[in-house]
């Protein structure tokens, strides 16, 4: 039997496995409003997208590391 995969978590890259800082899903967990997330000024390359694991596509955001790197044409951080 294969294990189950372990839930997703919103609030953890999931590139790189640490925080993503993400205020709207801060907002969602906790309720009181937030301000605007850093990600809505931030520039995600189609590769860097393109690198999302499936599942985690439209559940879980960059972290601010990772766009950076990508931008900046390194690989993202480990």
């Amino acid at each position: 039997m294969t294990p189950a995969p372990l839930p997703l978590d919103p609030m953890v890259c999931p590139l790189c496995g640490g925080p993503n800082g993400c205020a709207m899903e801060q907002e969602r967990a906790s309720g009181p409003p937030q301000p605007p997330c850093w990600c809505t000024q931030a520039s995600f390359t189609p590769a860097l997208l393109a690198r999302l694991p499936e599942d985690a596509r439209r559940r879980a955001c960059i972290c601010a590391a990772c766009a950076r790197a990508a931008a900046e044409g390194e690989r993202a951080p480990p």
